[in-house]
């Protein structure tokens, strides 16, 4: 019979060391449970590792403090990426450890999470922790393996947002961001102290269509923000696929709900006043000066900014809130505090908004973790490491057995800073949607920490592209067919095929993965 648990070279894998020493010698089993740790997952949505400023963006949009505080007293993973950059394939990638192919979840586009599946909060929960998620869960069927929940429906709204508490439907009045704090803090407060806890604390912001709080909306001051240099590519040396998305800045982008030439239906008439005190005079101006062609375009990319950062802001502020209440509790010194999004996000590279491709913005994502004793203060890990990691780190963090289905790997090593020798050097990805929302093709391929290699394939392409990010950093120009990448190129699609192999990829998408949905719905 397979061990539930993995041996390696430091010994039982999935076990933390006062359990290991609980094998060979009496150690109390309250001693046991007393030191397993607390868990706060803090999760944004689309909150592109560009806009944390630990991560050290050369635009230096927005200052994150309470973020990068993460960082400094833990470890600060500079390659993290996605299966599926997509919010609801990488929250399902990320609850099962599971890529979309085993989990079912492909898509947007009218998937429904399968709950009686495995998932680390049910397993948690098994071992005795307390298990809670508030906040974004968009997953459409309810939450499953948790004590308490209560979650915006569907994308929710910025402002005076409903909730679903435990299957009830609640009103709040406020904005969105506060509001999951303070339920998430509310909640720890009513919490049973004898157990551990696992609370997922998951941020609807910065998701399109990015509403800040209505006491930040002038905090920049109407600074003007720097372009990337690429936000008028043409294209030129890609395929398709690329000439032919719809998720320009330049002609996706609304000027009504997006950029705020309208304001939100959700805002009470004192929300509204406050609103249009900021708003009205400078749409104003903009639609006395009528910019055109890429004039335009450099309008909407500010206003994009300020939005957008403009919910981070409220975001970093409010994790500063819940780093607080453990300071202040005593919780800290026996939490394990995560921080992440569900994916990236493209703040104007390449011309765009969203996510969705291999390419970095997109596929990378943040994440840092403090876990005092454990995790190295400082620390940075330039390892290629997954989302799909997280669920097998915190059950082997509550020494709890991994299930042999879970695909990612326990992260404890790097946590510790130290590397085993065997850690993956190249990740696989897929992403399925097409055509909702964006019009980005199917695709597949593999990220290493130099080369990204992807073949789109559908529904009316088929085509492979290259990249060497050393040379070329914001992977411009394929040289899939250039013969001095020969080797190069043979071996990463080698490196395609075995990892698809050994993930159990069909070889065919299951019908349902592209999806293609009768009506796009009104809410993004």
């Amino acid at each position: 019979m397979k061990s539930k648990y993995r041996r390696t070279a430091f010994g039982v894998e999935n076990l933390p060391m006062l359990v290991m020493l609980a094998l060979s010698v009496a150690v109390p089993v309250s001693l046991i449970a007393a030191t397993r740790p607390n868990i706060l997952f803090i999760m944004a949505d689309d909150h592109a590792w560009q806009a944390v400023s630990a991560y050290g963006d050369a635009r230096h949009l927005i200052q994150t403090p309470n973020i990068d505080r993460l960082a400094r007293e833990g470890v600060r993973f500079d390659h993290c990426l996605v299966n599926n950059s997509l919010c609801g394939p990488a929250r399902a990638s990320i609850i099962t450890g599971t890529y979309s192919h085993i989990n079912g979840f492909y898509n947007n586009s009218g998937d429904r999470f399968d709950g009686s599946q495995s998932t680390f909060p049910k397993l948690l929960r098994q071992a005795g922790y307390q298990t809670a998620v508030i906040g974004k869960w968009h997953l459409e069927s309810d939450p499953t393996g948790f004590d308490h929940w209560e979650i915006v429906p569907e994308q929710g709204v910025y402002y005076n947002p409903p909730m679903i508490c435990d299957g009830q439907q609640v009103p709040h009045s406020g904005y969105v961001t506060e509001i999951i704090t303070d339920l998430s803090i509310d909640w720890l407060k009513k919490r049973d102290p004898a157990k551990p806890f696992m609370l997922l604390c998951w941020h609807k912001a910065p998701h399109r269509i990015w509403e800040p709080a209505l006491g930040d909306l002038d905090f920049d001051h109407d600074r003007p923000y720097p372009p990337p240099a690429t936000l008028f590519d043409d294209y030129a040396g890609r395929g398709r696929a690329e000439h032919e998305q719809d998720m320009m800045i330049a002609t996706t982008m609304r000027l009504n709900e997006d950029c705020k030439l309208t304001a939100p239906p959700d805002l009470s008439p004192g929300q509204r006043k406050i609103w249009d005190a900021y708003y009205a005079p400078r749409n104003a101006a903009f639609l006395e000066k009528k910019p055109t062609g890429k004039a335009l375009t450099e309008w909407k990319y500010n206003r994009f900014m300020h939005d957008y950062l403009g919910c981070i802001k409220g975001l970093d502020d409010n994790i500063g809130r819940l780093l607080k209440y453990l300071d202040e509790t005593g919780l800290a010194t026996n939490t394990m505090v995560v921080y992440s999004s569900d994916q990236g996000f493209f703040l104007g590279e390449h011309g765009w908004f969203d996510k969705r491709w291999i390419f970095q913005e997109s596929a990378r994502t943040p994440l840092l973790v403090r876990w005092p004793g454990v995790a190295k203060a400082g620390g940075v890990s330039g390892k290629i490491v997954s989302s799909l990691d997280l669920a097998e780190t915190f059950l082997q963090a509550a020494g709890t057995a991994v299930p042999d289905r879970m695909q990612g790997r326990s992260l404890m090593p790097l946590l510790k800073g130290e590397t085993p020798p065997d850690w993956r050097t190249a990740f696989y990805y897929h992403y399925y949607e097409y055509p909702a929302w964006h019009r980005v093709r199917p695709h597949y391929g593999v990220i290493t920490d130099r080369y990204t290699l992807a073949h789109f394939y559908a529904p009316d392409v088929d085509y492979w592209e290259l990249f060497d990010r050393k040379n070329d950093p914001e992977e411009m120009t394929s040289i899939f067919d250039n013969p001095a990448y020969a080797q190069v190129r043979a071996n990463l699609m080698q490196e395609v095929t075995r990892l698809r192999t050994e993930l159990k990829e069909p070889a065919k998408d299951d019908p349902k993965a592209c999806g293609y949905p009768a009506q796009i719905p009104p809410n993004l």
